[in-house]
């Protein structure tokens, strides 16, 4: 009976110590959740102030007094190329998760199911060749597109054929994530009759959700942050910019004051698309990781 008593006081004990562990981790979770969107809260509150009665940035207050949707009103006005600017945005980021998705696929798979003479020194090599920064061929990368006109006013189909053309080193995950799935399907479909095309989009494909929109959303993310590179070729043509860029300039060339409240209602308008995928999708998202690495 006294051990019995003691094996239960015990895991009383340890009870006791789990939950006061987790009440403690919770809080501390609750904490950095309240640091971390402290800022987009603030970026909210003032996109809803209105320059008109409350003076630009010139105020010791979050929360407006009299909330206002002036600022959205300006965007969509017409006096500034905002709906030009976020349609950049959407078409480079759409084309080019489209096309990135698709060549990744192509290559995880060709890398997962075919063996072929020079293929591990191929991965070898654009694995190392992905760990140098794509500021290294900035300027080189620059004088190409300008040599076919994709600068400045050409600078939308120039991007999108850059973010686009190296896609196909970002295969690690996704050849990862094929690796799991069992070759022995692979040998069913083919004794049935089925070529390798077949196999790809009719056999794999289907069990690979995951992994297609992990790719599809981070192929979308990187043109839609993007400002370094975008502002890099589409220089000096205003009706090239991307919503980034054209923030950018846009607060930095006029009165600051006067244009942050507008400027942190185009921020609110960009978040929104990304927020509203990554929560829709947000459960392939991470089957896509966690099945990518599991197996390199």
């Amino acid at each position: 009976m006294s051990k019995t008593k003691v094996k239960n006081e015990g895991f009383s004990s340890r009870s006791g110590n789990q939950k006061r562990s987790l009440f403690f981790s919770y809080i501390l979770l609750v904490i950095l959740s309240v640091i971390w969107l402290f800022p987009f809260f603030g970026l909210l509150m003032q996109s809803f102030r209105s320059y008109a009665t409350e003076y630009g940035g010139m105020v010791d207050y979050l929360i407006p007094k009299n909330f206002s949707l002036d600022n959205y009103r300006y965007l969509f006005s017409g006096e500034t190329n905002y709906v030009r600017w976020y349609g950049n945005t959407v078409l480079i980021a759409f084309v080019t998760s489209m096309l990135e998705t698709l060549i990744v696929i192509c290559v995880s798979y060709a890398l997962s199911r075919m063996r072929f003479r020079g293929r591990t020194a191929l991965m070898r090599f654009w694995l190392i060749l992905g760990m140098f920064p794509g500021f290294l061929t900035m300027i080189c990368m620059y004088f190409l597109l300008k040599q076919f006109g994709l600068t400045q006013a050409g600078a939308v189909p120039g991007l999108i054929l850059i973010y686009a053309a190296s896609s196909g080193m970002k295969y690690y995950v996704c050849k990862g994530y094929f690796d799991t799935i069992p070759r022995a399907l692979d040998e069913s479909a083919r004794i049935d009759g089925a070529n390798r095309a077949q196999i790809m989009f009719i056999t794999i494909l289907p069990l690979s959700k995951p992994i297609i929109i992990y790719t599809a959303l981070t192929a979308f993310l990187a043109p839609w942050c993007d400002f370094v590179f975008a502002s890099y070729v589409a220089f000096g043509h205003d009706k090239s910019y991307n919503v980034a860029v054209a923030m950018q300039r846009w607060v930095f060339t006029n009165d600051y004051q006067g244009y942050f409240t507008r400027f942190c209602a185009g921020g609110v308008l960009v978040a929104i698309p990304v927020t509203l995928l990554f929560m829709a999708l947000q459960k392939y998202y991470v089957e896509g990781v966690t099945g990518g690495a599991v197996k390199g």
